[in-house]
């Protein structure tokens, strides 16, 4: 988040990877320096670039499947079977530690903590929901036009592999309440046969059927009434495989042209408010609420602590200029 800001403030546009930033008020600071600064900023969820994504999305938002209820969001990943406690150890030649630590709270050299691998960290990261769920979660608010919910509940644990170093849980549930409908976000290390068969995706469920989201392709299951379908069927629609090209391409035309993004600061905020949020309800263990007027976690001094950032010395919380 730091770098992102000094670039935006020295003039400079930036791709910025997901989740936005680590905390709910750094997020709010990236987005008002892009507006200060008048920045382009495109986040790294690439979902917003693909052409088959818009599809599956117009049909939902056309009333195709009828009223949607719910959307189930999800990752059942099958890597994170193995991640054993390793002993700290010196430094690796080449490496500044302390700069690639930044504003984290500082601990010894632990390969674990390093690259790839950090993710499973309060520290630095948010595990599988900040990763995977801030692609997936993007899509519903995306097909919903939502930027937050109205609470927040959660469980989890490391129930898959107990053993396994990091803080981060293998298995979680989170449930959002937007008050006319619901969205889940479900994360599984280690296992991959995730809801439809499929390791990642997105379903839209309506009165008369369901989209089926993932990166590869997009169907319709129609609802069945007195042996009829409610929706026609229709062949599965596949993507062309370009999506994340087609992101970058779209950063450096709007670079060009000075218009917004396909994914601009505020749409990687309203996500990442999410997995924070349900980040935020496992680790208290509270129903979060959210204030929409105060754009704050209402009356939880626990959970409102862990919306901000807590950065250690000589590291300093940027002031927009």
């Amino acid at each position: 988040m730091f770098a992102c800001r000094i670039r935006l403030s020295g003039g400079k546009d930036g791709y910025v990877e997901k989740p936005l930033a680590n905390t709910i008020e750094e997020c709010n600071l990236i987005v008002a320096a892009a507006k200060r600064y008048n920045r382009i900023v495109q986040v790294g969820q690439w979902q917003r670039s693909g052409e088959h994504w818009k599809a599956a999305l117009a049909y939902v938002q056309a009333g195709k499947i009828g009223t949607v209820r719910s959307i189930k969001t999800w990752a059942f990943m099958g890597y994170g079977k193995e991640f054993p406690r390793r002993p700290d150890e010196p430094v690796p030649a080449g490496v500044d530690y302390d700069m690639w630590l930044g504003p984290a709270p500082k601990r010894p050299f632990n390969r674990n903590r390093f690259h790839g691998t950090f993710r499973y960290y309060w520290d630095y990261a948010g595990g599988l929901m900040t990763d995977w769920g801030a692609h997936m979660i993007d899509i519903a608010l995306w097909g919903m036009n939502v930027t937050a919910p109205k609470s927040v509940v959660a469980v989890g644990g490391k129930f898959g592999f107990p053993d396994q170093d990091g803080d981060t849980p293998d298995t979680m549930q989170v449930i959002y309440d937007y008050g006319t409908f619901s969205v889940l976000w479900e994360q599984s290390l280690g296992t991959v046969r995730g809801p439809y068969d499929r390791d990642h995706g997105v379903a839209f469920i309506g009165n008369l059927g369901t989209v089926v989201i993932d990166r590869g392709k997009w169907e319709v299951l129609p609802e069945v009434e007195q042996g009829h379908y409610l929706v026609p069927a229709q062949p599965i629609q596949y993507g062309n495989g370009r999506d994340l090209d087609s992101h970058t391409r779209n950063f450096l035309d709007c670079i060009r042209s000075r218009q917004q993004p396909n994914c601009p600061a505020e749409a990687g905020r309203n996500v990442a408010l999410h997995s924070h949020l349900g980040n935020i309800a496992y680790r208290t263990g509270h129903k979060v609420i959210w204030d929409a007027g105060r754009g704050d976690v209402a009356g939880d001094t626990s959970a409102l602590a862990l919306t901000k950032a807590h950065y250690r010395s000589p590291w300093s919380l940027p002031k927009i200029s």
